[in-house]
């Protein structure tokens, strides 16, 4: 019995970890310097990555109180993803907070941008 127990317990933290790990910053964000202000479960400069996707996912408010809905209508965005796109690329401020988000593009490729606003979105 203490072998099936210690067993257990063993298996929840492979569960955990592993679900640790999903969450895990991408390469690609360590590589073009995302993580120097964001972080996937904190805000650090910027917001939490995951809080971003869930407001994105649910049209939930931001940090400064801003509906999603607002914010793509103010944008001429149709979808998050739209908006998010030419966010991370060209930067700005005022959705999350008064700190400025520097543009990405052209040094993060497109590509490489889609790739990282999908992980953001991916946080439901």
């Amino acid at each position: 019995m203490k072998s099936f127990i210690v067993s257990m317990i063993a298996t929840a933290g492979l569960v955990m970890a592993g679900s640790v790990m999903a969450e895990d910053m991408p390469e690609l964000a360590k590589k073009s310097g995302c993580t120097a202000c964001h972080a996937v479960d904190k805000k650090v400069v910027g917001p939490a990555w995951a809080d971003v996707g869930k407001a994105y996912n649910s049209n939930g408010a931001t940090t400064t109180g801003k509906k999603v809905s607002e914010i793509l209508s103010e944008n001429g965005a149709k979808t998050p993803k739209e908006w998010l796109l030419k966010k991370v690329a060209a930067g700005g401020t005022g959705n999350w907070g008064t700190a400025k988000m520097t543009p990405n593009s052209p040094k993060v490729s497109d590509a490489d941008i889609a790739t990282l606003v999908d992980f953001v979105l991916s946080h439901k």
